[in-house]
């Protein structure tokens, strides 16, 4: 297994292999040098239908022969590539993660913040849901 992603060219652009950059949004490597030389030297463009890509542990379904290139993606571009590539419900199950993950973060700092404001403890419980035993610790934290 690779660190990096790859960018590859299919035959056949109906194959359900990879995902399209273009269906992933703005990645950083498709305005490199390298990225777009490569894009000339095989006469394919961003936004090419059999052009694909893959995260690191999926880079094995390559098909052999076909023209590849190792790109870099920041863990946001990662983490969009993986999400385009699951089925529908579960990319539906994902954004709901993706979106408790975004609203929890900054939990103990919100609790801290309400409790130096002088909410009371057991209303924190109610109105957030977490364990008395989470507050607790936000306060201590």
């Amino acid at each position: 297994m690779t660190d990096d992603a790859y960018l590859f060219l299919l035959d056949d652009a109906s194959a359900p292999l990879g995902v399209a950059p273009v269906a992933v949004g703005d990645l950083a490597c498709m305005e490199t040098p390298a990225v777009r030389a490569w894009l000339d030297a095989q006469g394919s463009t961003p936004t090419s239908p059999h052009l694909r890509l893959l995260p690191p542990e999926e880079t094995a379904a390559i098909p052999e022969g076909a023209e590849r290139l190792p790109v870099p993606l920041s863990d946001e571009e990662l983490s969009r590539v993986r999400h385009r590539m699951v089925p529908e419900p579960l990319a539906r199950l994902e954004e709901e993660l993706l979106a408790y993950r975004d609203c929890a973060e900054g939990r103990d700092g919100l609790i801290g913040r309400a409790l130096a404001a002088g909410v009371p403890p057991h209303r924190i419980v109610e109105l957030t849901g977490v364990a008395p035993a989470t507050v607790t610790a936000a306060a201590d934290g």
